[in-house]
């Protein structure tokens, strides 16, 4: 079955000017610098939505990355010499684009105590190189797509995410050391009729003891700050509110 892209793509082969010693193919220069430049502006777009957010890699990053896969992509169908009777994998490269991108969003991934931070920004340049490798395999209308979708699922899907953070929020409090709690935490937590879940503990500097967990209503999210109140009531608890982490 043949794709749009690939009839856009043979469009462009056709393409020629005709020298007097060689036939120049600037179909193909054509084809590379469009997808240059639909691959600035879609891996553009989610990069600005990630600066937005005030997200650790922003617009710069992502089109770096973007960029940067397309470049590769295109070397790789036309940066090498087809050779009779020699097969050449021309998706070696971006099998490796794929293993190393994977690297650089592992390293937005910040993970605490109190939860993972990040995933979203790591999956976003995992996506852009997506794009990116789809720009420079001439796949433009899968570049578009899959972009548009993309946009949608960061914006528009932030507002369903928020609600069901308001209904499992994680809390952080601050305890005296040497403060048996714990028990204490549950019994507010089944008093309201919520429940209680992932605790982490850490010793601070200041030998204050930091507590996290998460804590989810049955009935509704407007118990939630009133389970909050309860537990800055704790004898040893000098602090206790919800935590709102960005993605």
């Amino acid at each position: 079955m043949t794709t749009i892209d690939q009839i856009i793509a043979d469009f462009f082969n056709t393409w020629t000017i005709h020298g007097t010693k060689y036939d120049w193919p600037i179909g193909n220069f054509v084809a590379c610098v469009i997808a240059l430049i639909l691959c600035v502006i879609l891996c553009g777009l989610v990069g600005i939505e990630r600066e937005r957010r005030g997200s650790s890699a922003g617009l710069r990053t992502h089109l770096l990355v973007g960029v940067g896969s397309c470049i590769v992509m295109i070397i790789s169908i036309y940066g090498f010499p087809i050779i009779p009777g020699l097969n050449r994998d021309i998706a070696r490269l971006a099998a490796q684009v794929v293993t190393g991108v994977g690297f650089l969003g592992a390293g937005a991934i910040i993970h605490r105590n109190s939860g993972t931070k990040g995933l979203t920004t790591a999956a976003s340049i995992w996506i852009v190189m997506a794009i990116g490798l789809a720009c420079g395999s001439f796949n433009y209308i899968l570049a578009i797509i899959a972009t548009g979708l993309i946009m949608v699922v960061l914006v528009s899907f932030r507002k369903i995410e928020a609600k069901a953070v308001k209904k499992s929020p994680v809390i952080i409090m601050r305890v005296e050391p040497n403060t048996p709690f714990m028990s204490s935490v549950l019994e507010c937590v089944e008093k309201h009729e919520c429940k209680a879940k992932e605790f982490n503990i850490e010793l601070l500097d200041n030998r204050e003891v930091e507590v996290t967990f998460q804590i989810f209503s049955y009935n509704s999210e407007t118990m939630i700050p009133q389970v909050v109140a309860a537990l800055e009531q704790i004898e040893g608890v000098k602090f206790a509110g919800m935590l709102n982490a960005k993605a």
